[in-house]
């Protein structure tokens, strides 16, 4: 009964029929506090779902504040990790919620994040291992936020231990995998044939060019990747809505970044 309940809460958060998906990530407030575009929750969510998007990404007590009573539904996936950029550990992930408290809160998905390379990576594999257990036990799907960043990492965006980062992702258990973009299609193909889950890339810090955008969600797309899990250059964007109509002519349509930019300009 469990994998029934895994493959309709999957429908939730990725599109049954390209296998892919446009994630959007509001859970910054906890990590850096609440900068411009997740002050009204409730307002980003009705503008990303309004777009296309397929699910947004969560601390658990925002979850009744940004409930869908109107519009267009989207998934809901709790972050069960959290750190502070105040903090002496930043890149230190602790486990704030359970995959039962999230189930109780209506998650169609969890996630979680882990930093490889770092001091405290121990710990947060330890906490990968129980997650994934009891998302396995309660047939609830399960995204593995995975980045190299640590003392032992020089580039987190280097394509061979971005590689290895998605690699612990799935072995671990992980039903999708989030990484940084590693520059380009042929790079990132690299990360994709290693990883035995759909793959998605993270957005990073906010850009000042759309195409810059686009470009990385199409060469991810061209690359094998899953789709995109993006967070401040969705939501700090002049129009979160034609930017997620944007990424999704690319995702789903397989559209090029020309005419990606041509929704933008509606």
């Amino acid at each position: 009964m469990t994998i029934i309940g895994k493959q309709i809460r999957m429908e939730r958060i990725i599109d049954r029929n390209t296998g892919r998906t446009i994630i959007v990530p509001l859970d910054h407030g906890v990590s850096v506090g609440p900068i411009e575009g997740i002050n009204d929750i409730k307002t980003t969510v009705a503008l990303v779902a309004e777009g296309g998007a397929n699910a947004i990404v969560e601390h658990k007590g925002l979850v009744g504040v940004g409930h869908r009573r109107r519009g267009s539904d989207i998934g809901l996936i709790i972050h069960l990790s959290a750190s502070t950029s105040l903090s002496v550990y930043p890149h230190s992930k602790t486990l704030v919620c359970s995959v039962e408290e999230a189930i109780k809160l209506g998650a169609d998905a969890v996630s979680i994040h882990v930093n490889i390379g770092n001091s405290q990576e121990k710990e947060m594999l330890h906490d990968f291992g129980r997650v994934s257990y009891e998302s396995r036990t309660w047939g609830m799907p399960l995204l593995a936020m995975m980045y190299p960043r640590g003392e032992k990492i020089k580039d987190e965006y280097d394509v061979e231990v971005v590689k290895h980062a998605a690699r612990v992702g799935c072995e671990m258990g992980a039903d999708i995998v989030k990484v940084s973009y590693t520059g380009s299609p042929e790079t990132f193909a690299k990360v994709v044939e290693g990883c035995t889950v759909p793959v998605v890339i993270a957005g990073g810090a906010k850009m000042n060019s759309d195409r810059d955008i686009l470009e990385m969600v199409k060469g991810s797309i061209d690359a094998g990747g899953s789709g995109c899990s993006i967070g401040r250059n969705v939501f700090q964007h002049k129009n979160p809505t034609l930017m997620v109509k944007a990424m999704a002519a690319i995702v789903f349509e397989n559209k090029s970044v020309d005419d990606a930019l041509k929704i933008l300009k509606q």
